[in-house]
Protein backbone atom coordinates (compact mmCIF):
# COMPACT_ATOMS: atom_id res chain seq x y z
CA UNK A 1 0.00 0.00 0.00
CA UNK A 2 1.20 3.37 -0.99
CA UNK A 3 0.76 6.81 1.19
CA UNK A 4 0.94 10.41 -0.23
CA UNK A 5 1.81 11.75 3.39
CA UNK A 6 2.19 10.38 6.59
CA UNK A 7 2.83 12.45 10.10
CA UNK A 8 5.05 11.93 12.83
CA UNK A 9 4.37 13.60 16.38
CA UNK A 10 7.21 13.42 18.59
CA UNK A 11 10.72 13.31 17.44
CA UNK A 12 12.72 13.16 20.82
CA UNK A 13 15.18 10.10 21.70
CA UNK A 14 13.06 7.43 19.64
CA UNK A 15 11.19 9.09 17.75
CA UNK A 16 13.91 10.98 15.83
CA UNK A 17 16.05 7.68 14.69
CA UNK A 18 12.63 6.27 13.88
CA UNK A 19 12.25 9.23 11.61
CA UNK A 20 15.50 8.57 9.51
CA UNK A 21 14.40 5.18 9.18
CA UNK A 22 11.11 6.03 7.68
CA UNK A 23 13.08 8.43 5.20
CA UNK A 24 15.17 5.74 4.20
CA UNK A 25 12.28 3.93 3.18
CA UNK A 26 11.59 6.89 0.41
CA UNK A 27 7.99 7.39 2.44
CA UNK A 28 6.33 10.83 2.57
CA UNK A 29 6.94 12.28 5.99
CA UNK A 30 5.41 15.52 7.61
CA UNK A 31 7.10 15.99 10.98
CA UNK A 32 6.49 17.71 14.57
CA UNK A 33 7.54 18.07 17.67
CA UNK A 34 7.01 20.76 20.46
CA UNK A 35 10.12 21.61 20.48
CA UNK A 36 10.98 22.85 16.73
CA UNK A 37 14.82 22.49 17.07
CA UNK A 38 14.44 18.63 17.38
CA UNK A 39 13.15 18.73 13.47
CA UNK A 40 16.19 20.60 11.95
CA UNK A 41 17.82 17.32 11.05
CA UNK A 42 15.02 15.62 10.06
CA UNK A 43 14.05 18.87 7.28
CA UNK A 44 17.49 18.25 6.01
CA UNK A 45 16.97 14.61 5.01
CA UNK A 46 13.83 15.17 3.62
CA UNK A 47 11.06 15.60 6.08
CA UNK A 48 8.37 18.23 5.42
CA UNK A 49 8.18 20.17 8.96
CA UNK A 50 4.55 21.42 10.43
CA UNK A 51 3.88 24.46 12.32
CA UNK A 52 1.49 22.45 14.57
CA UNK A 53 -0.06 19.17 15.36
CA UNK A 54 -3.12 20.40 13.34
CA UNK A 55 -1.27 21.13 10.25
CA UNK A 56 0.71 18.42 10.40
CA UNK A 57 -1.83 15.27 10.35
CA UNK A 58 -4.20 17.21 8.04
CA UNK A 59 -4.82 15.15 4.74
CA UNK A 60 -2.34 12.26 5.93
CA UNK A 61 -3.37 8.50 5.38
CA UNK A 62 -1.02 7.70 8.87
CA UNK A 63 -0.80 9.24 11.77
CA UNK A 64 2.51 8.18 13.77
CA UNK A 65 2.37 9.48 17.72
CA UNK A 66 5.79 8.90 19.89
CA UNK A 67 4.90 10.84 23.03
CA UNK A 68 6.19 10.47 26.72
CA UNK A 69 2.78 8.31 28.43
CA UNK A 70 -0.61 8.02 27.67
CA UNK A 71 -1.89 11.29 29.15
CA UNK A 72 0.60 13.15 26.86
CA UNK A 73 -1.01 11.57 23.87
CA UNK A 74 -4.74 12.03 25.22
CA UNK A 75 -4.02 16.30 25.59
CA UNK A 76 -2.42 16.00 22.25
CA UNK A 77 -4.98 14.44 20.20
CA UNK A 78 -8.48 14.85 22.12
CA UNK A 79 -7.85 17.70 24.17
CA UNK A 80 -5.54 19.86 21.92
CA UNK A 81 -8.57 18.94 19.33
CA UNK A 82 -5.61 17.42 16.80
CA UNK A 83 -8.17 14.07 16.35
CA UNK A 84 -10.45 16.78 14.53
CA UNK A 85 -8.07 17.50 11.59
CA UNK A 86 -7.52 13.51 11.20
CA UNK A 87 -9.23 12.29 7.81
CA UNK A 88 -11.99 9.37 8.60
CA UNK A 89 -10.45 6.11 7.24
CA UNK A 90 -7.05 7.37 8.36
CA UNK A 91 -5.16 5.36 10.70
CA UNK A 92 -3.27 6.28 13.80
CA UNK A 93 -0.68 4.41 14.78
CA UNK A 94 0.71 5.39 18.78
CA UNK A 95 4.05 4.00 19.24
CA UNK A 96 4.41 5.42 22.42
CA UNK A 97 4.56 3.18 25.38
CA UNK A 98 0.90 4.07 27.18
CA UNK A 99 -1.50 2.06 29.72
CA UNK A 100 -3.97 -0.82 27.94
CA UNK A 101 -6.73 1.17 29.32
CA UNK A 102 -5.69 4.54 27.87
CA UNK A 103 -5.13 2.13 24.58
CA UNK A 104 -8.81 0.89 24.64
CA UNK A 105 -10.04 4.25 25.22
CA UNK A 106 -8.36 6.09 22.51
CA UNK A 107 -9.39 3.56 20.00
CA UNK A 108 -13.26 3.71 21.15
CA UNK A 109 -12.63 7.77 20.78
CA UNK A 110 -11.10 6.95 17.03
CA UNK A 111 -13.88 4.35 15.87
CA UNK A 112 -16.40 7.10 16.67
CA UNK A 113 -15.08 9.41 13.83
CA UNK A 114 -14.09 6.77 11.70
CA UNK A 115 -10.29 6.51 12.27
CA UNK A 116 -8.66 3.26 12.77
CA UNK A 117 -6.24 3.21 15.43
CA UNK A 118 -3.27 0.23 16.36
CA UNK A 119 -1.44 0.90 20.09
CA UNK A 120 2.16 -0.32 18.53
CA UNK A 121 4.62 0.06 21.14
CA UNK A 122 8.49 -0.61 21.03
CA UNK A 123 11.12 -2.39 22.12
CA UNK A 124 14.98 -2.12 21.51
CA UNK A 125 15.84 1.14 23.07
CA UNK A 126 17.66 3.84 20.79
CA UNK A 127 19.92 1.26 19.69
CA UNK A 128 17.15 -0.74 18.18
CA UNK A 129 15.23 2.66 16.98
CA UNK A 130 18.71 3.63 15.20
CA UNK A 131 19.33 0.34 13.88
CA UNK A 132 15.75 -0.14 12.27
CA UNK A 133 15.63 -3.22 14.46
CA UNK A 134 12.94 -2.14 16.70
CA UNK A 135 10.68 -5.42 18.37
CA UNK A 136 7.09 -3.78 18.00
CA UNK A 137 3.85 -5.19 19.27
CA UNK A 138 0.52 -4.54 17.41
CA UNK A 139 -2.76 -4.28 18.75
CA UNK A 140 -5.92 -3.48 16.68
CA UNK A 141 -7.69 -4.56 13.66
CA UNK A 142 -5.15 -7.23 11.37
CA UNK A 143 -6.52 -5.89 8.41
CA UNK A 144 -5.36 -2.80 9.22
CA UNK A 145 -2.37 -3.85 10.86
CA UNK A 146 -1.59 -5.49 7.40
CA UNK A 147 -2.68 -2.03 5.76
CA UNK A 148 0.64 -0.78 7.54
CA UNK A 149 2.76 -3.40 7.45
CA UNK A 150 5.58 -1.19 5.13
CA UNK A 151 5.49 1.56 7.80
CA UNK A 152 6.38 -1.06 10.71
CA UNK A 153 8.94 -2.81 8.36
CA UNK A 154 10.95 0.83 7.84
CA UNK A 155 11.63 0.55 11.70
CA UNK A 156 11.87 -2.77 12.68
CA UNK A 157 9.89 -6.50 13.41
CA UNK A 158 6.29 -5.97 13.54
CA UNK A 159 4.38 -8.95 15.22
CA UNK A 160 0.49 -8.72 15.69
CA UNK A 161 -0.43 -9.61 19.01
CA UNK A 162 -4.65 -8.96 19.08
CA UNK A 163 -7.02 -6.21 19.49
CA UNK A 164 -6.50 -3.00 21.03
CA UNK A 165 -4.78 -2.72 24.38
CA UNK A 166 -2.89 -6.12 23.40
CA UNK A 167 -0.08 -4.09 21.89
CA UNK A 168 0.39 -2.22 25.18
CA UNK A 169 0.11 -5.62 27.09
CA UNK A 170 2.49 -7.28 25.21
CA UNK A 171 4.91 -4.36 26.01
CA UNK A 172 4.03 -4.16 29.17
CA UNK A 173 5.12 -8.04 29.97
CA UNK A 174 8.52 -6.60 27.91
CA UNK A 175 9.16 -4.20 30.29
CA UNK A 176 8.55 -6.50 33.38
CA UNK A 177 11.02 -8.95 31.87
CA UNK A 178 13.74 -6.23 31.68
CA UNK A 179 13.03 -4.66 34.92
CA UNK A 180 13.39 -7.49 36.97
CA UNK A 181 16.04 -9.05 34.69
CA UNK A 182 18.02 -5.59 35.19
CA UNK A 183 17.24 -6.50 38.79
CA UNK A 184 19.14 -9.68 38.86
CA UNK A 185 21.78 -8.47 36.79
CA UNK A 186 22.74 -6.04 38.88
CA UNK A 187 22.82 -7.96 42.25
CA UNK A 188 24.65 -11.12 40.58
CA UNK A 189 27.51 -8.26 39.87
CA UNK A 190 27.03 -6.75 43.42
CA UNK A 191 27.29 -9.66 44.76
CA UNK A 192 30.01 -11.68 42.69
CA UNK A 193 32.07 -8.05 43.13
CA UNK A 194 32.02 -7.59 46.65
CA UNK A 195 32.73 -11.47 47.00
CA UNK A 196 36.15 -10.38 45.11
CA UNK A 197 35.30 -11.77 41.79
CA UNK A 198 36.13 -8.85 38.43
CA UNK A 199 32.96 -8.18 37.32
CA UNK A 200 33.72 -7.97 33.66
CA UNK A 201 35.30 -11.89 33.58
CA UNK A 202 32.04 -12.79 35.51
CA UNK A 203 29.35 -11.40 32.65
CA UNK A 204 31.73 -13.30 30.67
CA UNK A 205 31.23 -16.68 32.42
CA UNK A 206 27.78 -16.48 32.72
CA UNK A 207 26.87 -15.25 28.69
CA UNK A 208 27.97 -19.32 28.43
CA UNK A 209 24.92 -20.54 30.24
CA UNK A 210 21.56 -20.47 30.96
CA UNK A 211 21.85 -16.85 32.23
CA UNK A 212 22.67 -15.38 29.09
CA UNK A 213 20.52 -12.69 27.74
CA UNK A 214 20.68 -9.54 26.08
CA UNK A 215 20.37 -7.55 29.44
CA UNK A 216 23.39 -9.36 30.93
CA UNK A 217 24.99 -8.49 27.33
CA UNK A 218 23.93 -5.00 26.70
CA UNK A 219 22.97 -3.76 30.12
CA UNK A 220 25.73 -5.55 31.88
CA UNK A 221 28.32 -4.25 29.29
CA UNK A 222 26.69 -0.92 30.57
CA UNK A 223 27.17 -1.61 34.55
CA UNK A 224 30.86 -2.76 33.86
CA UNK A 225 31.54 0.73 31.89
CA UNK A 226 29.54 2.57 34.40
CA UNK A 227 28.15 4.43 31.54
CA UNK A 228 24.58 5.10 32.05
CA UNK A 229 23.46 7.43 29.70
CA UNK A 230 19.92 7.25 28.96
CA UNK A 231 18.94 4.81 26.15
CA UNK A 232 15.83 3.81 28.18
CA UNK A 233 15.86 6.57 31.18
CA UNK A 234 14.51 5.12 34.86
CA UNK A 235 11.45 7.48 34.93
CA UNK A 236 9.91 5.42 31.97
CA UNK A 237 10.94 2.64 33.78
CA UNK A 238 9.12 3.47 36.48
CA UNK A 239 5.96 4.25 34.45
CA UNK A 240 5.82 0.86 32.32
CA UNK A 241 5.92 -1.12 35.76
CA UNK A 242 3.36 1.30 37.07
CA UNK A 243 1.00 0.76 34.55
CA UNK A 244 1.75 -2.75 34.11
CA UNK A 245 0.44 -3.17 38.09
CA UNK A 246 -2.63 -1.18 37.37
CA UNK A 247 -3.15 -3.66 34.33
CA UNK A 248 -2.92 -6.77 37.01
CA UNK A 249 -5.16 -5.32 39.32
CA UNK A 250 -7.85 -4.46 36.64
CA UNK A 251 -7.55 -8.86 35.86
CA UNK A 252 -7.83 -9.48 40.09
CA UNK A 253 -3.45 -10.40 39.64
CA UNK A 254 -1.06 -10.16 41.95
CA UNK A 255 2.40 -9.58 40.78
CA UNK A 256 4.88 -9.50 43.95
CA UNK A 257 8.19 -9.14 41.97
CA UNK A 258 7.10 -6.46 39.87
CA UNK A 259 5.89 -4.78 42.73
CA UNK A 260 9.32 -5.04 44.48
CA UNK A 261 11.55 -4.10 41.44
CA UNK A 262 8.73 -1.09 40.48
CA UNK A 263 9.77 0.43 44.09
CA UNK A 264 13.21 0.12 43.40
CA UNK A 265 13.02 1.87 40.41
CA UNK A 266 10.88 4.40 42.26
CA UNK A 267 13.02 4.82 44.94
CA UNK A 268 15.94 5.54 42.23
CA UNK A 269 14.56 7.80 40.61
CA UNK A 270 13.41 9.66 43.79
CA UNK A 271 16.88 9.95 44.67
CA UNK A 272 17.42 12.06 41.94
CA UNK A 273 18.52 9.68 38.96
CA UNK A 274 15.62 10.16 36.67
CA UNK A 275 16.96 10.23 33.90
CA UNK A 276 19.91 7.80 34.32
CA UNK A 277 19.63 4.72 32.01
CA UNK A 278 17.41 1.80 33.85
CA UNK A 279 20.72 -0.21 33.63
CA UNK A 280 21.72 2.22 36.55
CA UNK A 281 19.59 0.66 38.91
CA UNK A 282 22.94 -0.84 40.08
CA UNK A 283 23.72 2.25 41.78
CA UNK A 284 21.02 2.78 43.55
CA UNK A 285 21.56 -1.03 44.58
CA UNK A 286 25.44 -0.28 45.31
CA UNK A 287 23.93 3.07 47.29
CA UNK A 288 21.95 0.70 49.69
CA UNK A 289 24.82 -1.74 50.34
CA UNK A 290 27.33 1.23 51.12
CA UNK A 291 29.33 0.10 48.03
CA UNK A 292 31.43 3.29 46.63
CA UNK A 293 32.56 2.40 42.85
CA UNK A 294 35.33 4.59 41.72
Amino acid sequence: MSFSKIAFLGTGLMGSPMCKNILKSQLPLTVWNRSKNKTNQLESLGAEVARSPHEAVTEAEVIITMLSDGAAVDDLIFKQNVAENICKGATHIDMSSIGAHEAIDHSKKHFIKGINYLDAPVSGGTKGAEAGELAIMVGGNKEHFEAMINVFNSMGQSTFVGPNGCGQLSKLANQIIVAITIGAVSEAFILAGEGGADRGQVRKALQGGFASSRILTEHGRRMIDRAFEPGGAAKFQVKDLRNAIKASEQLDLNLPITKLVHKLFRDMVDSGKPDMDHSGLITHLEEINNIAIT
